[in-house]
Formats: C-alpha cells, sequence, structure tokens
C-alpha cells in the first residue's frame, strides 16, 4: 500500500493522505469505467493501478456502486472546473458555446473523459442510481445550452433554427462524438469539434487565424500552458 511521502520537508496530515489517496483511486477508476464499463470494472485493478490495496480502496468507498458514482461526480467537477470554466469567462452566449466545444476537445485529450458517454449507453434505460446521476447532469447541461441558444438567438447573433432543446441535443451530440472519436488528435480534434458546433448552430465556418496550433483558441493554450486547464 501507498505510504506517506515527506512534501517540502513535513509529512503530510491525515487528511492529505486520505485525499491524495482517494484523488488516485478515482482517476483510477475513471479510467477502468472508461474503458470496461461498469459491469466489467474489477476494484483490485482499480486499486493495483493506483498504487494501493483493496482494503484501502473499500476504506473510501463501500461498494462498485459508490465509486462509481463518485467518479461520476469527480469527472463532472473536473469538466466543469476545466471547461465551464472557460465559457463563464464569455459574456457572449455564441462565444461560450464555442468555448465549451474547444474546452471540450481538449478535456477528451484525457484518458478518463469517455467515463459518462459509456456508462450512460449502459445505463440506458435502467432505473441505476449511476445512470439517474449521469441524467441529471445532462440535462443540467442540456438545460443550460438551450438556454444560451436561446439568448443568443433573442440577440441576432444566431440565425432561427429548430426548437433550443432540440438544437442544444444536436450540439451535446456532436461535441461528445467528435470528443471520443478524435481523442488526443490535437490540433484536428478541437479544429473540426468547432466546425461541427458551428453547423449545428448555424454559424458559418471558423474563420482564419482563430485557432492556436493545439486547435484552441490562442488564449486558451495560453492557459492550458500555464496550467489553468486540463491537458
Amino acid at each position: 500500500m501507498a505510504t506517506a511521502e515527506p512534501d517540502g520537508g513535513r509529512r503530510r496530515t491525515q487528511a492529505e493522505r486520505r485525499a491524495r489517496t482517494r484523488a488516485a483511486l478515482l482517476e483510477a477508476a475513471a479510467r477502468g469505467l472508461s474503458r470496461y464499463g461498469y459491469a466489467n470494472l474489477m476494484l483490485d485493478r482499480v486499486a493495483r493501478e493506483a498504487g494501493y490495496t483493496r482494503g484501502a480502496l473499500y476504506h473510501l468507498f463501500a461498494n462498485k456502486e459508490e465509486l462509481a458514482l463518485a467518479v461520476v461526480r469527480w469527472v463532472d467537477e473536473t469538466w466543469s472546473a476545466e471547461v465551464g470554466r472557460l465559457a463563464a469567462q464569455e459574456t457572449d452566449p455564441v462565444e461560450a458555446l464555442l468555448a465549451t466545444a474547444r474546452g471540450h476537445a481538449v478535456y477528451c485529450r484525457r484518458d478518463v473523459a469517455r467515463v459518462m458517454m459509456t456508462l450512460r449507453v449502459e445505463f440506458a434505460g435502467q432505473d441505476h442510481p449511476v445512470g439517474r446521476l449521469i441524467e441529471k447532469i445532462i440535462d443540467d447541461a442540456l438545460d443550460s445550452i438551450g438556454e444560451q441558444i436561446a439568448a443568443a438567438r433573442a440577440a441576432g447573433s444566431l440565425p432561427p433554427g429548430p426548437p433550443p432543446r432540440e438544437t442544444a441535443r444536436a450540439y451535446v451530440g456532436a461535441v461528445e462524438g467528435i470528443g471520443i472519436l478524435l481523442a488526443g488528435h490535437a490540433p484536428h480534434d478541437a479544429e473540426l469539434i468547432e466546425r461541427a458546433v458551428r453547423g449545428v448552430l448555424g454559424l458559418p465556418p471558423t474563420p482564419t487565424g482563430t485557432t492556436g496550433p493545439g486547435g484552441g483558441t490562442p488564449a486558451h493554450e495560453a492557459a492550458a500552458a500555464r496550467g489553468a486547464v486540463g491537458p
């Protein structure tokens, strides 16, 4: 089992060690859920890949369901911190929608980004706590995106089109699909994801020179280089 290590000349507190253990287990479980799904997730493999014992995992999570729920919340929180923050910085709803799409492409370069889609498909049509949590997260996202689309149309920055909720579903489908299928293929992932959502939203093609060499905006790539956003 992993043990505490000196940190700048001091030993970590119990709370710090617990937080570190929890973070390592969540990330390992997220990778496992992305690759194998819920039914095939093996907790001993999760613990081993995280560098801990199965006992350490059960000390923090009572069972696989509790671990999977924690992973879904963790992915949602990291996505909000790394991608949602970019959209929140934009005052124009169209720019917020484009920033979300590009940021999602960057987030999908991580090996944990497939969790939501994998579990949503696995639990489709089932009344399961993990499936219900994911559906709530997706519904909240659709509400937010639909509101941005409606606001942009009211302001005249987006043309009329299908109902905002249906357009939001198409937007999410494009972002999720391209983000997963082109995961890690920088800079084409971010470039193509923006092209796709521009089409969904009824916008003209991406203006030349608005993306950096990594596929995001120059400002976003500068933030990523500083460690302000995920890899």
